[in-house]
């Protein structure tokens, strides 16, 4: 184990965490007392019917989710009652650089997607006693693990909203992320996962983050300069100032273990390879939503499979900052978007019976 400011309390807090005891895992191995943190908004009403359940991005916490949420927000914590969960990995939940031995830093076992849904669903069951989600929703790494909820868990899941990501990942974003993870296992400093602090690997976290740059922003971003978005007044300064000390702050280990899921996000899992009958079992209503300028997940990819889903819709958000528009970047011109599809969404009446 070994300390990384970046992901206490005073900056990605608040959470809590919760202890889910030795947890199986798909690719075999065990996360001993696995740990759970999370955040939640508003109160869960005497029916327990009005729950939003809402899982991280790759290199996100739950911190990030704060400026989609709010009393004029379509995720509002006067009417819903929000959990926030950070995926298994992400270094505030059980995590490489956070876990004991065995299982400490390069020991850390294989996790798959639906792994953190069976997590996160244990997590709810136990301590709420949830049957019934009103709505799960997340970008990126979260879009896979939102679709990961409706596919397993379909007769508790009333609507779902991935956003800018997919259900089952490509070849050509899985060779994406390879470059993102060969950045930092190239740096000698990484030292098979066996170093003693981040700072070692300041190289592969600069070279990850430059990665980032090309691929997370769109080419309009750059021709237009709209780095002037996240308050910096030069490419420079948003590459160097701005996404390679974000990246180089956090936990390598942690980062390649997103990575490895990510690339291996896939519910045709649950139906023996086949994507068309794993997408059929969805019963949520769903909003598909890919943001249109996204090197990462574009909206073909995310129209094709939204094509295999009943009871489904496409929705495209606009943000010339393509996958990092997670940020909200653009303000309000981003968030009203969300906003608009996700009460069009929740305004739906979904009568489906929970099965108990």
């Amino acid at each position: 184990m070994i300390t990384n400011n970046f992901y206490s309390q005073e900056n990605v807090g608040p959470f809590e965490v919760y202890n889910l005891g030795d947890f199986e895992l798909e690719e075999g191995g065990i996360i001993p007392d696995l740990k759970l943190a999370y955040n939640t908004h508003g109160e869960l009403n005497s029916t327990k019917d009005n729950v939003i359940v809402i899982p991280t991005w790759f290199s996100g916490t739950s911190k990030d989710y704060e400026t989609y949420i709010g009393v004029d927000r379509a995720i509002n914590p006067n009417e819903y009652f929000i959990i926030v969960i950070n995926q298994i990995g992400n270094g505030v939940s059980s995590s490489p650089h956070n876990s004991p031995e065995p299982i400490a830093m390069a020991n850390f076992p294989k996790v798959r997607i639906g792994d953190d849904v069976r997590a996160q669903h244990k997590f709810i069951t136990e301590k709420y006693g949830i049957k019934e989600i009103a709505l799960v929703v997340g970008g990126s790494m979260g879009a896979q693990q939102t679709y990961e909820w409706a596919v397993r868990y379909p007769d508790m899941v009333k609507r779902a909203a991935p956003i800018a990501g997919t259900a089952k990942n490509t070849v050509h974003d899985f060779l994406f992320t390879k470059t993102l993870n060969d950045a930092i296992t190239s740096d000698p400093g990484w030292n098979g996962g066996n170093y003693s602090t981040h700072l070692e690997v300041a190289d592969g976290l600069k070279r990850h983050a430059d990665i980032w740059a090309v691929l997370g922003l769109s080419t309009e971003f750059y021709s237009q300069e709209k780095w002037k978005l996240f308050g910096v007044d030069s490419v420079e300064v948003f590459t160097e100032g701005f996404l390679q000390p974000l990246f180089q702050s956090l936990d390598p280990n942690s980062l390649l273990t997103m990575g490895w899921k990510w690339q291996r996000g896939d519910v045709s899992r649950n139906t023996g390879g086949n994507l068309e009958e794993a997408l059929g079992r969805i019963k949520a209503k769903v909003f598909v939503m890919p943001i249109n300028e996204d090197m990462f997940f574009p909206v073909r990819d995310c129209e094709a499979e939204q094509k295999l889903i009943p009871n489904s819709e496409l929705k495209v958000i606009n943000s010339i900052c393509g996958h990092f528009g997670l940020f909200g970047g653009e303000g309000a011109d981003y968030h009203n978007q969300i906003d608009d599809y996700l009460n069009e969404l929740l305004a739906i009446n979904v009568v489906e019976p929970i099965l108990e």
